[in-house]
């Protein structure tokens, strides 16, 4: 017993020592562990909590637009970008509020939603509609070059038909028929290349108005 008991504080001695010299670390170690997982709990509740607060601003945004307050829907649309950039309510804000600078005839506004959010929202896809609707908007308005820009980064697979059709809109805009047949067959090729899915949001009878874009230029050189 009295064997027992001597081995016994050895190893409680050994584990006092050891703590002495490890035990700030190791407590260190521990407090960290719990500060970044407080921490981690904080950041989702924030924005969650943002996430929140951004859907019932976009709902008002809505309710503006549906209205045709173009002055509302811009006014909602900024405080989106201004207190909820990080959220998805603050991109779909932006694509909202252009389109209804366009129908209220405001271009600018309108350039400028949409460049807030082909830079800045939060889904990738959000982000290449923002630049196709950018790029639509320079078409009409005949800055061709600026709408080739918005066009030159590679988009999602789902939009790749759509920005190649957009290309070729715009060389024949420019009269440059070469180009323009040849992006509409780049067009044809991306639309070939959609999964099922993909290829199922497209409008019915897409793939028939590509090829009379592209036949409609002949043998262009």
């Amino acid at each position: 017993m009295a064997a027992y008991d001597l081995e016994e504080q050895e190893q409680l001695d050994e584990l006092k020592t050891w703590w002495k010299l490890h035990g700030n670390l190791v407590t260190n170690i521990l407090l960290a562990i719990a500060l970044v997982a407080a921490g981690w709990q904080g950041w989702n509740w924030w924005q969650r909590q943002q996430s929140a607060q951004a859907s019932v601003v976009f709902s008002g945004l809505q309710s503006a637009a549906a209205q045709r307050d173009a002055k509302r829907v811009r006014e909602l649309a900024g405080e989106l970008i201004d207190k909820y950039s990080i959220t998805d309510y603050a991109g779909m804000g932006a694509l909202l509020a252009a389109r209804t600078q366009v129908d209220a005839g405001d271009a600018r506004n309108a350039r400028l939603q949409l460049t807030w959010a082909a830079e800045n929202a939060k889904d990738m896809g959000m982000r290449d509609l923002a630049r196709l609707r950018l790029a639509t908007l320079m078409l009409d308005e005949k800055a061709y070059d600026d709408a080739l820009k918005q066009l030159s980064a590679e988009p999602g697979a789902a939009f790749a038909p759509r920005f190649a059709e957009l290309r070729g809109d715009v060389h024949a805009a420019q009269g440059k028929s070469a180009e323009a047949k040849a992006a509409y067959e780049s067009a044809l090729a991306n639309y070939e290349a959609m999964t099922k899915d993909d290829a199922a949001r497209q409008r019915g009878g897409y793939r028939e108005i590509l090829q009379v874009k592209r036949d409609s230029l002949g043998a262009a050189k």
